[in-house]
């Protein structure tokens, strides 16, 4: 499915921008566009969100992390349409906050709300039945409606997806079917953090799913599996969100490279990451998790023009910063197996982002808490030496370790 606005090919620009090239030499071969007050535009650049007809601007609001409700007010102010959320960020009161800000401007029929509820643990459902499934999602859907004082949402997701079979369960398509006919959502998806290109492949065929909000940024540029099946899920006419665009773990101070990282300002690392993320050919918006007005006077721009300054490319190009952001995980399971104590590292090193990268303490304790007993945290605590491999180089122990010093 063709997208308005899109401008860039896929392929072209992974192959031409950002393999081994130098600043000089990355834009001598691909030919990319330098970031000119003559080339910037009045309006926003607009994207169609696959076959839900639904038009927005390509920069949204993640609320996820924020909870100043003048933050999500000024995003709406400056043109902002599309607002993430979800059942359990802050306990309820992140939707809550954005329920409350969009019945005092009186705009429901200006933006696009998602919101999503988390399916169940995987471990209870055998033994729950697929009616008992459906009625605990409808039953939360209820609340998150009561909390963003709507009717409906327009994009219902269920949350965190990581098992491609977890989009065969009666019990949550019933769900999802029974939502959509009482006309509480317009459209449904899922989130995925993990396993993304194997999920994200097993939606195409099933044309059950309207949109996907899934995890990309310049780490995964390599990552083929992901991006073919992002290419396959947007031609077959899902809508793609894109979350986590900025990379916002612990790479910019591990692997030694600090030093040569600490000369780019954040705001340009933040700008380059996004409309690297931007310039994929899926992707219809992306929902970085801005707290701050600052952040967000970064973010915002970068909806109006998505060419490269020169200080961007040469950030994208820099040898240091590809090396260093080897150390971004990307959730892939690689580790799993390699821990003795058999916990479970992608979720653990998730809580870790949330604490140590984004200071959300909630979230990162909500996302333990998600964990099996046998595979949590605690079975970190007695551990002298971690054994746990990536195969990325991503330092786990040293992750688990600053992870065990906040919760343990």
């Amino acid at each position: 499915m063709k997208k308005e606005n899109k401008g860039f090919g896929r392929r072209e620009f992974l192959i031409k921008s950002v393999g081994g090239a130098t600043a000089a030499g990355l834009l001598g071969k691909s030919g990319l566009k330098l970031n000119a007050q003559e080339t910037k535009n009045t309006q926003p650049l607009v994207r169609t969100l696959g076959r839900t007809g639904i038009k927005i601007p390509v920069v949204s609001m993640g609320v996820m992390n924020a909870d100043n409700p003048a933050l999500v007010k000024r995003s709406f102010e400056m043109g902002i349409r599309h607002f993430d959320t979800a059942w359990g960020y802050q306990k309820g009161r992140n939707e809550e906050m954005v329920g409350s800000v969009f019945k005092e401007l009186k705009v429901r029929d200006q933006v696009v709300i998602a919101t999503k509820v988390p399916p169940g643990r995987p471990e209870l459902m055998d033994q729950m039945g697929d009616k008992l499934i459906e009625e605990e999602f409808l039953a939360r859907l209820d609340q998150s409606l009561a909390r963003l004082q709507t009717d409906h949402v327009d994009i219902l997701y269920m949350h965190s997806i990581s098992d491609a079979a977890m989009l065969k369960r009666p019990g949550l398509l019933s769900a999802l079917d029974k939502a959509q006919k009482a006309k509480k959502v317009r459209f449904v998806g899922f989130s995925t953090h993990r396993n993304m290109a194997e999920c994200i492949e097993a939606a195409v065929p099933s044309g059950r799913f309207d949109v996907i909000l899934t995890a990309i940024n310049y780490s995964m540029a390599d990552d083929k599996a992901l991006l073919e099946a992002m290419d396959k899920a947007a031609d077959a006419g899902i809508g793609l969100v894109a979350m986590k665009t900025q990379c916002k773990q612990s790479w910019g101070r591990e692997g030694g490279t600090d030093a040569n990282l600490s000369k780019y300002d954040r705001s340009l690392v933040n700008s380059a990451l996004l409309k690297w993320s931007l310039r994929l050919e899926s992707v219809t918006t992306a929902i970085p998790g801005y707290t701050t007005f600052q952040q967000l006077e970064t973010d915002w721009p970068v909806a109006f023009n998505l060419d490269y300054s020169p200080d961007e490319v040469k950030f994208l190009a820099d040898r240091d910063v590809r090396l260093a952001l080897g150390s971004v995980c990307r959730q892939c399971g690689g580790c799993l197996g390699t821990c003795p104590s058999g916990v479970d590292v992608p979720t653990l090193l998730r809580a870790h982002m949330y604490a140590a990268d984004y200071n959300n303490f909630l979230q990162a304790r909500q996302t333990l808490a998600e964990i099996q007993p046998q595979a949590g945290l605690k079975n970190c605590v007695d551990c002298r030496e971690c054994k746990v491999v990536c195969v990325r180089g991503v330092k786990i122990a040293r992750r688990l370790e600053e992870l065990k010093t906040i919760f343990a």
